[in-house]
């Protein structure tokens, strides 16, 4: 079986549906009597080819921009997998890219809240064609049961539905012994010790990185600790009002803000921290949290979206929308010995059942069941 790989609309591997395939294309079984080949962007023929000759790369020249990938895949996509001889296609960014093969099986993959997007977007003729792509396509993969009760709620058929959470990768992720340093190096970051951190793209107010700041500023200003905030995520527009929040703070010289951080250097970055704190009422995904969790580090999170379902009982739950009860729930998590040391136990345990090698496996099976 030949299946195309689409890695368009992954924002040339600096997004969640980058590392997505990122991760996707280092486990694709090799005992499926499958043939896998990606195709996007000529500039990214490096970007997400493993290396290890498991996948082929049809680079495309057409301009870097969205509108441009969209119009490829309403015109021209058709013919291109007809040449290519797919016998199905696996679409990662799925909320982005608009396909139009109704002949062709396919899957899409949805990491997204799209309900809010057709609340919120003014773009009609945009909204309309992506309904439209997500309702012809063969199957729908959501990352988690919020993201299906989700997609039900815009009239996707629940039997079109799969839900494959997304892997971690426990090469990368994993308690490491304790360094006795004050500083984290991560070039270019020299980032000094102790430190919280929020790793998540400074994209929109439902990330609530502005209600963390003043959070953080209340529990500094509460306990006098040393400890940075550190927010890690690449940047849109949005991000300028969390860099005038950020300044505005008392404490702005304890707030660290990195911009795209690379995501091999996260494992790094997670355990030489005291805790991760993920305010985000928007997520279908979280993944964030389960690497954490990986790494041995103690996680407090809001109770919304998909968060308590991707971390179970191994997180201490806030109102992100409370700063006192987000500012006591920092306090808690770096203090209370005994609540540490159970959300470090119960996430090493609760994240082993999250693996990219499962997740790869189900999604080509998933494709092989449609030929």
């Amino acid at each position: 079986m030949n299946i195309g790989i689409d890695v368009f609309g992954c924002d040339h591997g600096r997004s969640g549906a980058g590392s997505y395939v990122l991760s996707l294309v280092k486990n694709l079984p090799l005992d499926k009597n499958c043939t896998y080949d990606l195709f996007g962007p000529e500039i990214d023929r490096y970007t997400f080819d493993p290396g290890d000759g498991r996948c082929s790369y049809s680079g495309i020249q057409i301009p870097d921009s969205l509108m441009a990938e969209r119009l490829w895949h309403i015109f021209y996509l058709k013919r291109f997998a007809a040449k290519k001889k797919y016998d199905a296609v696996l679409f990662p960014a799925g909320s982005k890219i608009i396909h139009w093969m109704p002949k062709l099986p396919s899957v899409v993959v949805i990491h997204d809240i799209l309900s809010e997007t057709f609340k919120s977007s003014n773009d009609t003729l945009a909204l309309k064609l992506l309904g439209y792509s997500l309702r012809s396509a063969s199957k729908i993969i959501a990352v988690s049961q919020y993201i299906r009760k989700d997609l039900a709620a815009i009239n996707i058929r629940p039997e079109k539905i799969e839900v494959i959470y997304d892997g971690i990768d426990h090469s990368m992720f994993y308690q490491r012994p304790l360094i006795d340093s004050d500083m984290v190096n991560i070039q270019p970051f020299a980032i000094k010790k102790p430190y919280i951190i929020y790793a998540s793209r400074l994209s929109k107010p439902e990330k609530k990185h502005i209600e963390l700041i003043r959070a953080f500023s209340l529990f500094k200003k509460k306990t006098g600790f040393p400890h940075r905030l550190v927010l890690a995520g690449s940047e849109d527009p949005y991000a300028e009002s969390i860099h005038r929040e950020a300044a505005a703070s008392e404490f702005a010289c304890d707030i660290f803000i990195t911009g795209y951080f690379p995501h091999k250097d996260f494992p790094e970055l997670y355990s030489g921290s005291e805790a991760c704190i993920f305010p985000s009422v928007g997520e279908g995904v979280g993944l964030p949290l389960i690497e954490a969790m990986a790494s041995g580090v103690p996680v407090a999170c809001a109770k919304a979206g998909s968060l308590p379902e991707i971390a179970g009982d191994c997180a201490l739950y806030f109102n992100p929308d409370d700063i006192e009860d987000c500012a006591s729930a920092i306090e808690a998590v770096l203090t209370d010995t005994k609540l540490r040391e159970r959300l470090i136990k119960n996430g090493l345990e609760w994240v082993k059942r999250f693996s990219w090698e499962k997740t790869a496996e189900k999604t080509i099976e998933l494709l092989q069941s449609l030929r």
